[in-house]
């Protein structure tokens, strides 16, 4: 009896494997749906927290890897270097809510392969993965224009004050000053002692030329407002 080769070569081609990492479990399960709906694609793990992810991985090393940025106890970008150090053959795309112009050159810095808003269509998540598992970056055009300007333009070769100019780590101690934790509240939700919460708090004073606590609270403020709308 012949066998339909096209069947064939079906069964005999291996599934692209995926690890879904997002606290938000709704989200997580529509991400994983979406990837299912591809028979190309399998989730071999989920995860809720970077914790759970770095078990995840002790079960099995996938293809690639779709990361929030906000997770518990780990920020997703060092979850994302984490995992590059122990895999380094793993593609990860960034998922987030976060507004790209801030996290997308920081996500591919830290070794991620792309970067995609969690607003997009499903159509445009797709695109990514496929971009992604293609071998290439994935970031929207204006992203990738955006990024084009800053490799170019004498402006970034000046000291003026600007986040960019913070550390991903000072960057998560500066939205959470925006958002109203005090540094206790950093430390616990970030797992950091006080004494270093105030420390990084001290750096960003001095990369963006504000003297006082005060004036550096209102512009935390300013700025997570102004990067949420």
């Amino acid at each position: 009896m012949l066998q339909d080769p096209l069947r064939v070569e079906a069964v005999m081609t291996p599934h692209v494997t995926f690890l879904v990492v997002d606290d938000h479990p709704v989200f997580r399960q529509g991400l994983v749906a979406l990837i299912r709906s591809d028979e190309r694609y399998e989730v071999c793990g989920e995860a809720g927290s970077a914790e759970e992810a770095r078990a995840r991985l002790d079960e099995t090393v996938p293809d690639i890897a779709l990361v929030d940025i906000s997770l518990t106890g780990q920020s997703g970008l060092d979850l994302v270097k984490t995992l590059k150090a122990a895999h380094p053959r793993i593609l990860i795309l960034i998922i987030s809510m976060h507004d790209e112009a801030v996290y997308a050159a920081r996500a591919l810095r830290a070794g991620a392969r792309g970067y995609v808003m969690k607003q997009e269509a499903a159509s445009v998540m797709l695109e990514a993965i496929t971009t992604v598992l293609s071998g290439k970056i994935y970031v929207s055009t204006a992203m990738r224009d955006r990024l084009l300007e800053t490799i170019y333009s004498d402006a970034t070769r000046t000291d003026a004050p600007t986040v960019e100019r913070l550390s991903d780590r000072e960057l998560e101690v500066l939205e959470k000053i925006g958002q109203g934790y005090g540094a206790a509240e950093i430390a616990r939700t970030l797992n950091l002692s006080v004494k270093t919460v105030n420390a990084y708090r001290d750096h960003i004073k001095e990369k963006l030329h504000i003297a006082h606590a005060g004036d550096l609270r209102r512009f935390a403020v300013k700025w997570v407002q102004s990067r949420d709308r």
